[in-house]
């Protein structure tokens, strides 16, 4: 398949300004446009919106979004929906003249797209950067109760690559990080109740960058909104902060993975019962940390049924 990375995400907001006063006021975003209920945003490095946030009765996840290489990927991926028996239509949005959304076989709202107006480069324009000075869109983490299934499924059908993974001592998979782009991950699917989001993530410049985004929320006296962090990951070597918006949606920024473009990349292995997994330096990661997440929307704009993972008990070492 075609996809070339993770391109965007839409989410429903109960008050859009509450939650631009979040994601532009104190995170930074660029607002490039807002028109009706729905604003769009994006991090300093993108050229293309990343976020969309329309206003509507309750919080959910309407589309995860991929960026496709071609017209003639666009055209494999309307087939193999078609294929598939999945439910899909086209629609246009702003700066993006076709968007293919795809219900997927677990329930996850995905879209596709190729061609998508050009924004005014700001990289450089550092005079310009707000909050930690987040540049890029970097991944989705889903939560799954098939995850050897759907990571099976995503490598075979859609071309993702294993770069990490999580299992136990009786060999069940528990969790596993695919890419396209060439760094540890795209998608990720996390063991748990679902299809639902677990969290996105924003990549950052640096580690000081995650640490000004912690002192920024602390000197808003918005220190509630920090779930977790700052830390550095086991998986993936990354450095974190685990937000949550206004709605309950949560919102990671990342930073200082590694590259993944060798074909013959091993992926790496971690056992459930390793405490480095989630947290390398040993902090307890909070409970709320494995259960909450954003619910999905169908086509049709409505909620998508979750389902009990077949697997079971969380390690009490790393809660």
């Amino acid at each position: 398949m075609a996809i070339v990375r993770v391109g965007f995400l839409e989410l429903w907001v109960r008050d859009l300004d509450r939650s631009l006063e979040f994601y532009q006021g104190l995170l930074g975003l660029r607002l490039e446009h807002r028109e009706g209920k729905s604003a769009y945003l994006r991090g300093y490095e993108e050229l293309e919106w990343s976020l969309k946030l329309t206003q509507a009765p309750f919080p959910a996840v309407r589309a995860l979004g991929f960026k496709v290489d071609s017209e003639e990927g666009m055209e494999a991926l309307r087939a193999w929906a078609r294929r598939e028996g999945l439910s899909h239509r086209e629609e246009a949005d702003w700066g993006r003249p076709v968007v293919l959304r795809v219900q997927d076989p677990f329930g996850y709202p995905l879209a596709f797209y190729f061609r998508a107006e050009k924004l005014p480069r700001v990289l450089q324009n550092y005079h310009e950067y707000r909050g930690p000075g987040i540049l890029r869109l970097d991944h989705f983490n889903v939560f799954s109760p098939e995850v050897s299934e759907a990571t099976r499924y995503y490598q075979e059908a859609l071309g993702f690559r294993l770069s990490e993974y999580t299992e136990d001592e009786e060999g069940r998979l528990w969790a596993s990080w695919l890419h396209r782009k060439g760094n540890v991950h795209d998608i990720a699917f996390t063991n748990g109740e679902g299809p639902r989001l677990h969290h996105f993530a924003y990549w950052l410049p640096d580690a000081l960058a995650i640490i000004r985004a912690a002192d920024i929320l602390a000197g808003a006296m918005r220190t509630d909104q920090i779930e977790r962090g700052p830390g550095r990951h086991g998986i993936s070597n990354a450095m974190f902060l685990y937000l949550k918006d206004p709605d309950g949606h949560r919102v990671e920024l990342y930073t200082s993975d590694y590259l993944t473009v060798d074909p013959d990349h091993p992926p790496l292995r971690w056992s459930l019962n390793d405490p480095r997994r989630q947290t390398l330096w040993g902090h307890r990661t909070p409970k709320s940390w494995f259960l909450e997440g954003s619910p999905l929307l169908d086509l049709e704009e409505r909620p998508v049924p979750t389902r009990a993972s077949g697997l079971e008990g969380i390690p009490q070492h790393v809660i």
